[in-house]
């Protein structure tokens, strides 16, 4: 019996993104709201600037909102993770030092920023950027606390999410408003509501 040829591979159908052009227009989006605000955002801008067809863009991401989450996911993750190892006041500290550098000087960050402002206003942002982003990194940062005051390291008298909105929460009104984040406001907040184990 003769050995029959293998079929040739078909291939594959459907929205398949290339990883180059999805890149190209993340960084695309990231750069024209630092340059324009998020109201001068426009697909047909990203397009033009990522070299890609608006009707790839369309494809991919049903609108720019989704486009930012993308790039803030994907940036953050790498930018500001939250801290895994043992959780310390230090490690805490750390993370929110990095955070007020994220908002103040990564394009990222004006990106967070953006869509903050944004959800304020339209009912979609907001349920999308809460599900995609504010959520999971709500459970890492909750996981942290947990692991810190299981350790002895801190004792918050205000449950994980009200600690942690009162952490973040100056130092994104200050970001939002222009002003600059003072090291020692960090310090404050960390050592008046964690109030960190005494060496």
């Amino acid at each position: 019996m003769p050995a029959t040829s293998p079929q040739p591979r078909r291939p594959r159908s459907g929205p398949r993104r290339d990883e180059t052009a999805r890149l190209a227009v993340l960084h695309a989006a990231d750069d024209l709201l630092v340059e324009h605000g998020f109201g001068g955002l426009t697909v047909e801008a990203i397009a033009k600037r990522a070299g890609v067809a608006k009707q790839t863009i369309y494809r991919w991401w049903p609108s720019k909102v989704e486009i930012l989450l993308d790039t803030l996911i994907e940036d953050s993750g790498k930018s500001l993770p939250v801290p895994t190892e043992k959780a310390t006041a230090e490690s805490i500290r750390g993370y929110l030092r990095g955070f007020a550098r994220f908002l103040t000087r990564d394009p990222a960050g004006k990106v967070l920023l953006a869509l903050i402002a944004q959800a304020q206003h339209d009912p979609d942002t907001a349920k999308s950027f809460h599900k995609r982003y504010l959520g999971p990194r709500r459970t890492q940062e909750r996981d942290m606390l947990a692991r810190a005051i299981e350790a002895g390291e801190i004792s918050p008298e205000l449950g994980p999410d009200a600690t942690m909105d009162a952490l973040v929460g100056p130092i994104v009104y200050r970001a939002l408003t222009g002003a600059s984040i003072p090291r020692g406001l960090v310090d404050t907040l960390v050592d008046g509501l964690l109030r960190p184990r005494a060496n």
